[in-house]
């Protein structure tokens, strides 16, 4: 599994040669609402496996949680079902807003 700190995937989200990843949020709602990065689509970790079919295995998908250890896990499952493009971020939106957005809300 490939991993991705906050800093490179701000470099990759600002950089308009390369394409852009789905950020897949895997928290529950409330953490969502809460913070979350711009453009992330939020499927619960628990709703993920009934929600497979709605994901594309070929693209680059990088999975986000709090602290990186359920978006890991729910990575690892996508791989496990044909994922190729499947990428942890380092830390989750705790690492994100500590290291690129300070105004972002932390819990």
């Amino acid at each position: 599994m490939r991993h991705v700190s906050p800093a490179e995937l701000k470099a990759w989200l600002d950089d308009p040669a390369r394409g852009k990843p789905l950020l897949l949020d895997v928290r529950e709602a409330w953490e969502f609402e809460r913070c979350h990065l711009e453009g992330a689509e939020l499927l619960p970790m628990g709703s993920i496996p009934g929600s497979i079919g709605l994901l594309d295995p070929q693209r680059e998908t990088v999975v986000i949680c709090h602290h990186g250890v359920r978006s890991f896990h729910v990575a690892r499952f996508l791989e496990h079902n044909g994922f190729n493009n499947v990428i942890n971020l380092t830390g989750g939106v705790d690492a994100w807003a500590k290291v690129v957005d300070h105004t972002m809300a932390t819990y």
